[in-house]
């Protein structure tokens, strides 16, 4: 499929900023309409923190603040407004999915800088220069095994960009290329998509097990989170992603030859390294045996890199490498869900659920995609990570109305949250897209593409394993 001229890129964006503008008007709109004046027959509490959730969706959804920033205004005003008190709003900084973020920055940066993923992203792409498709296929496999070591989307994106470009420029694509663009874009998915299959891989996961921890009292097993999403959502939807990467920028790898590099043993830390990262590993697959949180196992990893006898995350590189602001959205997403489940609104949004949706016992299959439909709507306002923390409080009322079990209808948030129609939606997608130097154009047509494929197969097979593991 050919690339749409530079013109279209440049009306697209002008749009979507226009779009973002009416958005964002809307939303404060509406917010200031419910402080004033409580609507849908609130009380004045009640619309005051329905005017603040609105406000913080909006700011959300259209980026129009970074997301942090938004995440600590919605602490401030929350606090200030007495919508909640200080124990919910301030939820997240105790939720074990904030200390999980922090341990994947940390373990992320330990990585980078002994030199460990780029030996092993390096090593296997080295395999796979000789075919476009291998090399697009090769990539996505190399961000699906750092999706297992790396429980940060964006650490990943940070390892794997940079050297999917030196890649690019072996395999003889230029700067502008549809073969650059696809190889930016098989990587930057790659880090993304099959990992939220993962328990451990990215926010969105986290922020689900941390309020259903906080706020239903379950623990979502790593080896039953992987069983239920890896076959369809990791390993299917990996290789459907390397199909349509290949088929909406076709090309021809053109690799020259190169000086053939000398291999080095690995190093002392490097060493040290694989060892910690593969006991963290058995402990978050065997977590249902041994009962470890996965945060507290990953946490445990990050402090032994970070003692002064190994030196690998000193005082300096820790200040230098680790992007706090990660922790005050999540700590943010946490609590926005936590003042929900507070202020009675998330009831309120569950009955209104209940009404519009055909939820009935006896109709496995309708519940199934009526769930996964809300969660991925849901999604286009709240951004991925708001996902979990709008809809986990929801859970309990929803569950009653379908007749599924809340264990099953808190899994098929997965099914639409690993579905983004817009790259806003994700923060690490946006992130890779700079750090490969492409627009964000090439990542919305994925995106629909993969959604439309998601939606039409990759969900009905879902839908059959769901089943034959006895979740419906």
């Amino acid at each position: 499929m050919p690339d749409m001229p530079a013109s279209h890129d440049k009306r697209l964006a002008h749009w979507s900023r226009r779009l973002r503008r009416a958005a964002i008007s809307l939303a404060a709109l509406l917010a200031a309409v419910l402080f004033a004046h409580p609507l849908f027959g609130l009380d004045t509490d009640a619309a005051r923190g329905a005017a603040l959730l609105v406000l913080t969706i909006g700011f959300w959804a259209t980026g129009a603040l970074p997301e942090h920033l938004t995440a600590l205004w919605f602490m401030l005003l929350a606090m200030l407004l007495s919508v909640a008190p200080a124990g919910e709003v301030f939820s997240g900084f105790s939720s074990p999915a904030l200390w999980l973020v922090f341990s994947g920055l940390v373990l992320g940066l330990a990585i980078d800088r002994t030199g460990l993923g780029a030996r092993i992203a390096r090593q296997m792409a080295d395999r796979i220069t000789h075919h476009y498709l291998a090399l697009l296929g090769g990539l996505v496999a190399v961000g699906v095994v750092l999706s297992f070591l790396m429980p940060s989307s964006l650490g990943r994106v940070a390892l794997l960009v940079p050297i999917a470009l030196s890649v690019a420029e072996h395999a003889g694509f230029e700067p502008g290329s549809r073969g650059r663009t696809g190889v930016v874009l098989a990587a930057a998915f790659g880090c993304q998509i099959p990992a939220f299959a993962i328990l451990t891989a990215n926010v969105p996961n986290m922020v689900l097990a941390g309020s259903a921890e906080t706020q239903l009292h379950l623990s979502p097993s790593y080896g039953e989170y992987l069983l239920l999403h890896f076959p369809v959502l990791g390993l299917l939807k990996a290789v459907v992603l390397t199909l349509l990467v290949a088929w909406l920028y076709p090309d021809r790898t053109r690799p020259a030859a190169r000086p053939a590099t000398v291999k080095r043993p690995l190093s002392r830390d490097e060493r040290l390294l694989a060892g910690v990262l593969a006991a963290a590993l058995a402990l978050w697959m065997t977590d249902s045996i041994n009962h470890l949180s996965p945060a507290w196992v990953a946490l445990a990893a990050a402090l032994i890199l970070m003692l002064p006898r190994f030196g690998m995350v000193g005082p300096a590189a820790f200040r230098e490498g680790i992007n706090f602001n990660s922790l005050f959205f999540v700590a943010g997403v946490i609590g926005f869900g936590a003042v929900v489940t507070y202020t009675g609104l998330g009831a309120r949004f569950a009955h209104l659920l209940a009404q519009v949706l055909p939820l009935a016992p006896g109709h496995p299959l309708r519940d199934f995609a009526s769930l996964t439909l809300v969660s991925l709507v849901t999604g286009i306002f709240t951004t991925l990570p708001g996902v979990p923390a709008v809809l986990t409080p929801l859970a309990g009322k929803m569950a009653a109305a379908s007749g599924l079990p809340v264990e099953t209808v808190l899994m098929t948030q997965v099914l639409g949250f690993s579905t983004a129609l817009f790259p806003y939606q994700s923060a690490p997608l946006v992130v890779a897209m700079q750090l490969g130097g492409e627009s964000l154009l090439p990542a919305l047509r994925l995106l629909l593409a993969l959604a439309a494929l998601s939606l039409t197969v990759l969900l009905p097979l879902d839908y059959l394993w769901w089943h034959v593991l006895g979740w419906l």
